[in-house]
């Protein structure tokens, strides 16, 4: 397997936690060319030489929109990346949508499908789980609490104790209840989740979707290059992804949505992208999202054997931890997710005392002015906001050594201990 980042010897040669570890310093470069081990691969992939490469091709390609020979040429490059895109994802040349992100194509299916519903379905229901990402999160919220009255109503999802909706649950619930299929404008839920990796059962829904007619959306922005996906073969009317999550460029997003979807955009303009996604499309975005696309699924078999030999060592070593709560499901998982609570620490502590060993992680719990908050998707879960606080996420990148595992395994109960001692704030 290729390595999509120059590797530098594994941080932290120091037995200090708190001394530093590497070179740490302010040189460019990404973490790796600072000698540092980035396990933070949930929130943004280091960018692959594939798409590097392609969208060095296609630097200069200018309008795609021109009739004239230089926009027939750059129209040529993205209609190439548009089908292969399709041919990678299961889907039509003409339902892939290029977008600025993975948060745009949420929105924009999101409201555009509930404003398409409005006029046709009953009580204009939106049901929403409360461990999707912010992205759906908000777009659900101002749909139906907003400052503006537009007439929907809020339905959420149920969630087991492991972080995964209860589907059968919900849908059996649905058909008793005093509410009907029909009144459903739109239902979405996320193929796996941000914070804990767990894969949801998208498959049951969105086959409940397609019997009663209901749209049916689903953020794959985890999913798409990690785990394979058939747009066809799911049914949904819609899926979401994002480029940089699987190694390609940043503010490059994905929606596809099925040629009868029906969907009021929000987003007005020259009618670009099927009249969803106005503005001139980006080419070099487009073209090095395809090739990061095909490159992750090219070596998706051999990268998830790695990731999660790698994600079970660190378990191991948590699981070795006093009090330690593992958050990610060892069985129906992203393979680079870990996803844990240490009671007693607090997560910023964790992170910085990490960041000080030379290690990139995260809290996977949403920031606020420099005020650590729970993670919505533990208090969801029924994790007490003391522990959620405690929270550590570690993502795995494909090309991650023995010696870095080893490394991150050897400082993890030196971090802990320090962090509680510490205290909570």
């Amino acid at each position: 397997m290729e390595n999509h980042a120059a590797k530098s010897p594994a941080p932290g040669t120091s037995a200090d936690v708190t001394g530093g570890a590497g070179t740490g310093g302010a040189e460019p470069g990404g973490a790796a060319a600072q000698g540092r081990l980035y396990v933070d691969n949930a929130a943004s992939q280091a960018l692959r030489p594939e798409a590097q490469e392609a969208m060095d091709r296609a630097a200069g390609l200018l309008n795609p929109a021109g009739q004239y020979k230089t926009g027939r040429d750059a129209r040529r490059s993205l209609e190439d990346a548009r089908e292969q895109i399709a041919e990678l994802l299961g889907a039509d040349a003409a339902e892939v949508i290029f977008t600025g992100s993975g948060t745009e194509a949420d929105n924009i299916a999101i409201q555009g499908l509930a404003f398409g519903s409005k006029a046709h379905r009953g009580a204009h229901v939106i049901a929403s789980s409360d461990i999707e990402h912010p992205a759906v999160v908000e777009s659900v919220d101002w749909l139906t609490a907003g400052p503006l009255d537009l007439g929907f109503e809020r339905a959420v999802l149920p969630v087991d104790a492991t972080g995964r909706i209860r589907a059968e649950d919900w849908i059996a619930g649905l058909e008793r209840g005093a509410d009907a299929p029909s009144d459903l404008a739109l239902l979405t839920c996320m193929w796996a989740n941000n914070e804990t990796g767990a894969i949801q059962p998208v498959e049951t829904l969105a086959s409940f979707a397609r019997d009663n007619g209901v749209p049916f959306h689903t953020d794959a922005v985890q999913a798409v290059g990690h785990i394979p996906v058939d747009f066809h073969a799911l049914g949904a009317t819609t899926l979401a992804a994002s480029a940089h999550k699987f190694g390609g460029p940043k503010n490059t997003g994905l929606l596809l949505a099925r040629r009868d979807a029906d969907i009021l955009s929000p987003v007005r303009g020259g009618g670009q992208e099927r009249k969803l996604r106005s503005g001139t499309v980006n080419v070099q975005g487009a073209v090095g999202c395809a090739a990061a696309l095909a490159s992750s699924i090219k070596e998706l078999e051999q990268a998830t054997a790695r990731m999660r030999v790698a994600r079970e060592t660190l378990r191991a070593a948590a699981q070795g931890i006093d009090g330690v709560r593992i958050w990610t499901p060892e069985v129906g998982a992203l393979p680079g997710h870990l996803h844990m609570s240490f009671p007693g620490a607090e997560g910023d502590s964790l992170i910085m005392l990490l960041d000080a060993a030379g290690v990139d992680a995260s809290t996977g719990s949403a920031c606020s002015a420099g005020v650590n908050r729970a993670s919505h998707v533990l208090t969801a879960m029924g994790v007490p906001v003391d522990v959620a606080r405690g929270a550590l996420r570690i993502t795995l990148g494909a090309d991650i050594t023995d010696e870095e595992v080893g490394y991150l395994a050897g400082i993890l109960p030196r971090v802990v201990e320090q962090a509680r001692a510490a205290g909570m704030a």
